[in-house]
Parts: C-alpha cells; sequence; structure tokens
C-alpha cells in the first residue's frame, strides 16, 4: 500500500498526524494547526518564523559592555548614565527573549524602566534613539506636555502606544518589544506634595494614566490614533514588554538638594561656601527628592532606574562637535565634498563654538544653530570654490569674517 503524503509538507500520513483528503489533495493536521494559526493568531505560537527571529536575537543580544561601546560612539561623556541604560536594556530584553519558564521557580523578573535626569541638551533623547537603532527595535518619543486627561483637550496617553505601533508597520508583536521614550516628564509633575483640590488634567492626572501602561498591561489603543469613542475598533497592546524611558530636565531640582543636605540653614557659625562647593550634582538624587519635585510615589516606583546626565563641559563640546560618527563637523565635511570643497576648522574655531553653546545653555543641540548662523553666507558661495579647501577660523565664530579659501599652492582671503 502507497503511503499517502501532505501536499504541503510531504509528511507521511500517521496516526499522529492524520491527513485530510480533498480533490486529488492532502493536507495533515499539522500544517491545519498551523494554518489556523496564520489565520487567526495564537499567542503560544513557538515553531513560527518570527519566534525563530527571536531566538537569533537572543544569540546577537549584545552585552551591556558592547552597548556601553556603541552608545561612546554617538554619545560623549556621561559614563555612568551610559552604563546604567546598558545594564537595564540588557536585562529587559534578556528577559525577553531567554527562555525563562525552563527555570526551576516561580520566579518572575519584573522589567525595570529608566528615568532619564539632565540639562537641557544633555543627551537624554539621543540615549534612547540610540540603543533603539543598535537593537533595531521600534521606537515612539512622546512629549509628556502635550498628554491630558481622557476627555479633555490634548492627547490621551494611550496615543504613545499609536505612535509605537505606527512605528513597527502595524505589526503588534514587534510594537510590543519596542521603547516608549516620554520626554519633559518633569512638565507633568504637581505644584506641591499636596494633592490639588481643583483638576489637574495635565499633571497628577497624566502621571495616574502612565501607571497602568508603564507596568505592563494589556492596553485597547485606537490603531489611528486620535480620541477614543464607542464605534471605533480597538487593538489591544501588551505593554509588560515595552520598555518605557522618561526624560526631564527637572529644572529646580537642585534647590531641593541644597536643602536636604543643609545648605540654606540660617545663623551664625556656618562656614560660607564657594559657588563650585554649593552646586549640587544630579547623581546625588533619590527617588524620595523626586517626590518632593512633584512626581507621585507611585509613578517614582515604576521608574526604579534613575540615570543621571551632567551638564556638558567645553572640552565634551568640542568632543561632540569632532568624534562621533554623525559628528557636525563630519556633516559639513560631506556637505562641503558634494561641491567638491574641502572644509576644515581651526581648533581655536571649535573651542570658540563651544564656548558660544555653553553661555547659550541650550546644551549640544545649540551647536548646530551656533554652526548654521557662521556658515550661511559661505554655503551660499559654496558652489563657486570647487577645487578649493575652506579654513573656519576662531575670527569667523567670534567676529563673522569671511574663512581662509586655498587652492593648491595659493591662498586666497575672500
Amino acid at each position: 500500500m502507497i503511503s499517502r503524503k501532505c501536499s504541503f509538507c510531504d509528511a507521511v500520513e500517521s496516526d499522529l498526524n492524520p491527513l485530510i483528503a480533498g480533490n486529488g489533495v492532502y493536507i495533515c493536521k499539522n500544517c491545519v494547526t498551523s494554518a489556523y494559526k496564520i489565520m487567526f493568531g495564537d499567542e503560544k505560537v513557538t515553531n513560527t518564523t518570527q519566534d525563530k527571529e527571536l531566538v537569533d536575537a537572543v544569540t546577537k543580544l549584545m552585552t551591556p559592555k558592547e552597548l556601553n561601546n556603541f552608545l561612546g560612539e554617538y554619545i560623549i561623556g556621561q559614563e555612568r548614565a551610559r552604563k546604567l541604560l546598558s545594564v537595564a536594556v540588557y536585562n529587559h530584553y534578556k528577559r525577553i527573549f531567554k527562555d525563562t519558564e525552563s527555570l526551576d521557580d516561580d520566579t518572575e523578573i519584573a522589567k525595570s524602566n529608566v528615568l532619564l535626569i539632565g540639562p537641557t541638551g544633555s543627551g537624554k533623547t539621543l540615549m534612547a534613539q540610540t540603543i533603539a537603532r543598535v537593537l533595531n527595535v521600534p521606537i515612539a518619543i512622546a512629549d509628556a506636555t502635550s498628554l491630558t486627561e481622557a476627555g479633555y483637550v490634548g492627547e490621551d496617553v494611550e496615543n504613545i502606544l499609536t505612535k509605537l505601533l505606527q512605528a513597527a508597520d502595524g505589526d503588534i508583536k514587534k510594537a510590543e518589544q519596542g521603547i516608549v521614550f516620554i520626554d519633559e516628564v518633569d512638565k507633568i509633575s504637581r505644584m506641591s506634595e499636596n494633592r490639588s483640590i481643583t483638576r489637574d488634567v495635565s499633571g497628577e492626572g497624566v502621571q495616574q494614566a502612565l501607571l497602568k501602561i508603564i507596568e505592563g498591561a494589556q492596553v485597547n489603543i485606537p490603531p489611528k490614533g486620535g480620541r477614543k469613542h464607542p464605534n471605533q475598533e480597538f487593538t489591544s497592546i501588551d505593554t509588560t514588554g515595552i520598555l518605557f524611558i522618561c526624560g526631564g530636565a527637572f529644572d529646580g531640582l537642585d534647590e531641593i538638594l541644597k536643602k536636604k543636605q543643609g545648605e540654606n540653614v540660617l545663623g551664625f557659625g556656618h562656614d560660607k561656601k564657594t559657588k563650585d562647593e554649593q552646586k549640587m550634582t544630579y547623581d546625588m538624587v533619590e527617588p524620595d527628592d523626586l517626590v518632593h519635585y512633584g512626581l507621585i510615589p507611585e509613578l517614582v516606583g515604576r521608574l526604579p532606574i534613575i540615570a543621571s546626565l551632567n551638564e556638558i563641559t567645553e572640552e565634551d563640546m568640542v568632543r561632540i562637535l569632532t568624534e562621533p560618527k554623525n559628528s557636525l563637523i563630519k556633516q559639513y565635511k560631506k556637505l562641503f565634498s558634494i561641491d567638491e570643497v574641502e572644509l576644515n576648522f581651526e581648533d581655536d574655531a571649535l573651542i570658540s563654538i563651544a564656548a558660544k553653546a555653553i553661555k547659550r545653555k541650550t546644551g549640544a543641540r545649540g551647536l548646530r544653530a551656533i554652526l548654521e548662523e557662521n556658515m550661511i553666507d559661505i554655503m551660499y558661495e559654496l558652489p563657486e570654490y570647487g577645487g578649493y579647501e575652506v579654513l573656519i577660523t576662531k575670527d569667523v565664530i567670534d567676529k563673522g569674517e569671511a574663512p581662509i579659501y586655498i587652492k593648491k599652492q595659493t591662498k586666497k582671503t575672500a
């Protein structure tokens, strides 16, 4: 007797894998099961192509040192913050990808979300973007200041997840392993530790709304964003595997730290400290300081890892201009090279650019504005100087003078 075979996978008919006969074709029990899961989905599927990709991701998951080294290629300084973020990200995705169910205990590993604290332009958003790039996971960046409680003018908190789903091209499984970065989280702090009598639709109310999605829950979201309404179809997303990174400048937090250290004690017999000695660093921040600032304790508890970023020094500014893979100087050099013009900067010019950024207190993001101000006239005439070298001097930055144009052996000052 000739054994019948499945027309899809060539499996031979057996008692454990019977065949269903059609019009000259056969399909086995395993293929029927697989077809059902493809059509209707099954969260417990382990043999799909997507799960094979997850297994590959485990073997390729970078160690904390490798993650930190990758961050270092794009972010100058902030060594402690980079290390904390690298460990947090590694532990988070190890929890998702590794088969923890095979371990002989009932211990569940909770996820550790991250809070980045640092002055504006210190690299908080860039850290989150860079981590998402190396892990090849979708990332959604939201501004907490635009969020309000449900029913009020503004964005619902669930719209953050809609952005993540859109970043994952509608792939729910991929979105459930992504990263959400919530910027300006300090702007939703309540004005005091006491509960407000009046309605706080963009402060404490938003913090309360964030609790559920940050901790991990099944959340129904409108797939195309916007407000929820009864006749709308919803998409369910499990936020348990989503890493939440919150960032904020927390302006005024140093005053809370000073009070805690007894800086404002009145009376005689106290040593007067210099301004440098009085300066507090965000490395000293503890969870109760954030509660004093205005974050509710429940939200602070869901952000157990606090990574502080220091204010960028002038020396770091110069390194930011030149060292990262996508540094501004490298971008401008490439831009000039398209017109066959070689662009170079004197060291003093770079220092002047850094000094201007420090003075403006805009952090690293202010560097581009300074360069654009000084380069706009040069780029206006750029196509006429093919084959030249353009040398940017200190006077170009400080006094607005023209750069030095050099062609072969002859020098020309415009």
